[in-house]
């Protein structure tokens, strides 16, 4: 798209992407709508690529570097950010920290880990995308919106307890490993103590 080379000027967040399996294009193109800064793991440049997504910045070490420096040129003006260990995640967070971006889409990470970024969102906002669903934090315990009917997955430590308010009532639901919940069309409003996460699942059919 061409407006991909205006001048970014990091309000929009930024894309990370780890993983593809189980991802659609369809789902990452809403997230390219503003022209974010777009960053991806080596071993799924490839296919990213394919979709045709203009890359800004490759996370790899130095032998796939080394092998793939044509990228270079052919998707210019794109740059390698260099990676040791596989820590895909790690730099771009620390990249993005430093190049001031306040928010980031990341996409392939095990929501299971989510916890592990929970230090991060002092400095800026993350949404995940762990196959067809897409998490968030709610950082100071309360969140309110608008749902079509559907299912929601809500991630805490194992026996935190979340209050929910809707049109079928008010209930107080303590987290087990994996609990997911129907919610009715209308406003639903979770209360908690402490930060948890939502997941909506993406319509893959849409």
């Amino acid at each position: 798209m061409s407006s991909h080379h205006f001048v970014k000027e990091q309000q929009e967040p930024a894309l990370v992407i780890l993983d593809t399996t189980g991802i659609t294009f369809e789902q990452i193109a809403p997230l390219l709508e503003w022209v974010p800064t777009v960053m991806v793991a080596q071993e799924e440049i490839f296919t990213v690529i394919s979709w045709g997504i203009k890359v800004d910045l490759i996370l790899a070490d130095l032998e796939f570097q080394k092998e793939n420096f044509k990228l270079l040129e052919e998707q210019y003006p794109v740059k390698f950010l260099g990676v040791k260990n596989g820590d895909y995640l790690n730099e771009s967070l620390q990249y993005l920290i430093a190049s001031k971006h306040g928010a980031a889409n990341i996409v392939g990470f095990d929501h299971q880990k989510v916890f592990d970024l929970e230090p991060m969102l002092e400095f800026f906002d993350l949404v995940i995308w762990d196959g067809s669903i897409r998490y968030f934090p709610v950082k100071n315990g309360n969140f309110k919106k608008w749902f079509t009917a559907c299912d929601v997955q809500l991630h805490a430590p194992e026996g935190s307890l979340i209050e929910i308010k809707n049109a079928e009532g008010s209930h107080i639901l303590e987290i087990q490993p994996t609990t997911i919940i129907a919610v009715p069309e209308g406003i639903s409003e979770f209360n908690s103590k402490g930060l948890f996460w939502i997941g909506q699942i993406f319509n893959t059919e849409a």
